[in-house]
C-alpha cells in the first residue's frame, strides 16, 4: 500500500481528455504513429524551441513543426523528462513527412506521436482539446451537483449515518465505511472489498488524528483500488474510509460534503434537541417552508452568519463551526443545476472559451476554492473574526424570522468582502425605524417602480459603498463598467441626480424599506 495526503476538496477541476477522444475527431485527421493511444491530456502547448523542457509543466500535448529539430532522439528524451503526455508533429512547412528518427525515438520511449496533416492548423487541435475538456468538466459538475443533493437528502432521513454512507458509496461506485477510533468498522455501505483493502483503509485512518502534524486526510492504493481516509470533526473521533476503482476529479469534492455531514451526525454529546435542530436546518436547505422548519427549532433568539473563505479543504467548514461553537452549519445552496449547467455550457463553448478554460486551468493548479457557508448560532454566542474568513452577521432573530436574518447576513457578507473587512454586522434601527413601515413601504414602491431587481440590487450596493465603482463591482461580482452602465440607467429611469446627497439618502431609505 502507498499513501499520500489527499488533495483538498474544491470545485472539481477540468478533467483530462483521453487522447483516444482526440484521435476520434475525423475532422482533424490526426494519425497515431507511435506510443499508446489512451494517455490523458491535461492541456495543449505549442513550441518550436530546440529544447522545450524548461517550458513544460507535464501532461501536455506538445505540438511542433520541427523548426529546430536537429537531434530527434535527444528532443524526445527531453520531452519525456518534462512529463509531456504526447507529441503532435505538423507536416509542412518544414517537413513533408514525420522524420523516421522521430517515430523510432517516440516508439522507443513510449511517447505517443501524432501526425498533424497540412490541412489541420494547430489552433484547430487546441480548440478541439479545450472543447472536449469543457464537455468533460460540464459532466463532472453535473455529477457533483447531483451527488451533493443526494447526500443532503440522505442526511435528513431517520437513520442518517447509514443513509449518507450508502449515498456516498453509490455516487462513487465503491465502498464507504465509518471507522471507529480503534479501527473497527461501525457502519459500511457499498460493495465488498478484499480483506487487504480493508486493512489498508484501517492503516490510512490510523495516520489521521488530532496529534500535532497528523494529516486530516490521506490517500493510497491497494491492488487496483484507490483508497482515501478522512478525519471527522476534530480528528479524535471516527474516520471516513472510501475505496473505489478509480479517482475522478470530483470525487474529493463529493467526499468533502459527506465529511461535513458525517462530522455533524457523529459529533459527541449530540442530544435529541441537537438532532432536531440539525434536521431542521437540513430541511430549510432542502426547501421546506420557514414556518415548518422553525417549529423544530428553539424559539431563539438566533444569529445567522454567512461566511466565505477557508483553505479549500473539506474540513475548513467544520473547523469554522467548531471555533464559533455551533454544529448548525451547511454550505450555502448552489445555483439551480439547470442554470449552473447552462451558464457553464455558454462560457465553455461560446465566445469566452479561452477565458473560461483559463479559469478552469487556474482552479486545477491551485486546487482550492473559497467555501461559502452559513451558520446558525444562539444569539448569546459571541461572533468574532476568524483568520482566512469573511463573516457577515445578522441581528438576533426568533426562529420564525430566520429568513429575514438570513438576508441580513448575506448583505453583511457582501459588505465585508467589498471593504475587505474580516467581520461586518447588520446595523438595525436608526432614523428609518421612526417612520411608519407601511407608509415607508408604499413610498418606496412608488419611488423605485421604474427599476427592476438587478438595477435595485446594484443601486443598493453602490450607495452602501459610497459610490465606489470598484468596490461595488467586487461586491456584485461584475465588471466595473457594468456597474457604471447600471447606475447611469438608474439615474435615467428615476430622473434623479445621483450626485445629490439628499437624493442618495432618500433612495437609500427606500431601498431598505420592508
Amino acid at each position: 500500500m502507498t499513501t499520500s495526503p489527499a488533495p483538498p476538496a474544491s470545485t472539481p477541476p477540468a478533467p483530462p481528455v483521453p487522447l483516444a477522444a482526440l484521435l476520434a475527431r475525423r475532422d482533424l485527421g490526426l494519425r497515431l504513429l507511435a506510443g499508446p493511444g489512451d494517455v490523458p491530456l491535461h492541456w495543449v502547448h505549442t513550441s518550436e524551441m530546440a529544447d522545450p523542457y524548461p517550458y513544460l509543466l507535464g501532461g501536455e500535448l506538445l505540438m511542433t513543426a520541427g523548426v529546430q529539430l536537429t537531434d530527434p532522439a535527444r528532443y524526445v528524451e527531453r520531452v519525456v523528462e518534462a512529463g509531456a503526455a504526447a507529441l503532435a508533429f505538423g507536416v509542412t512547412p518544414v517537413y513533408d513527412t514525420v522524420p523516421a528518427e522521430l517515430v523510432e525515438a517516440c516508439a522507443r520511449r513510449g511517447l505517443p506521436l501524432l501526425e498533424v496533416p497540412p490541412r489541420t492548423p494547430f489552433t484547430a487541435v487546441a480548440r478541439a482539446v479545450w472543447r472536449l475538456m469543457a464537455e468533460a468538466r460540464l459532466h463532472e459538475l453535473r455529477r457533483v451537483t447531483e451527488a451533493q443533493q443526494s447526500l443532503a437528502t440522505a442526511a435528513a432521513r431517520p437513520a442518517p449515518v447509514p443513509a449518507v454512507l450508502g449515498a456516498l458509496a453509490a455516487r462513487l461506485g465503491g465502498r464507504a465505511v465509518l471507522l471507529a477510533p480503534d479501527g473497527t468498522e461501525s457502519a459500511a455501505a457499498g460493495r465488498e472489498v478484499p480483506p487487504e483493502a480493508s486493512r489498508a483503509l484501517r492503516e490510512l485512518a490510523g495516520v489521521l488524528g488530532p496529534r500535532p502534524g497528523a494529516p486530516a486526510s490521506a490517500s493510497g492504493e491497494s491492488g487496483d483500488l484507490r483508497l482515501a481516509a478522512y478525519a471527522l470533526g476534530s480528528g479524535d473521533g471516527p474516520a471516513l474510509g472510501v475505496a473505489t476503482d478509480r479517482r475522478d476529479p470530483g470525487d474529493h469534492t463529493i467526499a468533502g460534503v459527506a465529511v461535513v455531514l458525517l462530522s455533524l451526525l457523529t459529533a459527541p454529546h449530540r442530544g435529541a434537541d441537537a438532532a432536531v435542530r440539525d434536521g431542521a436546518l437540513v430541511r430549510l436547505l432542502l426547501g421546506a417552508s420557514p414556518a415548518e422548519a422553525a417549529a423544530a427549532l428553539d424559539p431563539g433568539p438566533w444569529t445567522v452568519v454567512h461566511a466565505r473563505g477557508g483553505d479549500g479543504t473539506p474540513f475548513a467548514t467544520a473547523d469554522l463551526a467548531a471555533s464559533l461553537g455551533t454544529a448548525l452549519v451547511e454550505p450555502e445552496p448552489s445555483p439551480a443545476p439547470g442554470k449552473a449547467l447552462g451558464k457553464a455550457l455558454k462560457e465553455a463553448l461560446g465566445e469566452g472559451l479561452g477565458e473560461a478554460l483559463g479559469e478552469a486551468g487556474a482552479a486545477r493548479v491551485s486546487g482550492a476554492a473559497p467555501a461559502s457557508v452559513r451558520l446558525l448560532l444562539p444569539a448569546s454566542s459571541p461572533v468574532t473574526a476568524r483568520p482566512g474568513w469573511f463573516l457577515g452577521v445578522s441581528a438576533p432573530a426568533g426562529a420564525g424570522d430566520l429568513p429575514a436574518a438570513d438576508r441580513q447576513a448575506a448583505r453583511a457578507l457582501r459588505r465585508a468582502e467589498a471593504t475587505r473587512s474580516a467581520l461586518v454586522r447588520h446595523r438595525p434601527g436608526g432614523l428609518a425605524s421612526l417612520v411608519d413601515p407601511d407608509e415607508a413601504a408604499a413610498h418606496a414602491r412608488a419611488l423605485l417602480a421604474p427599476l427592476n431587481e438587478p438595477l435595485r440590487e446594484t443601486l443598493r450596493a453602490w450607495l452602501s459603498l459610497h459610490g465606489s465603482w470598484d468596490r461595488t463591482a467586487v461586491a456584485l461580482d461584475v465588471h466595473r463598467n457594468t456597474v457604471r452602465q447600471r447606475i447611469t440607467r438608474c439615474a435615467t429611469l428615476l430622473d434623479r441626480d445621483l450626485d445629490d446627497p439628499d437624493v442618495r439618502m432618500e433612495l437609500w431609505f427606500a431601498l431598505r424599506a420592508p
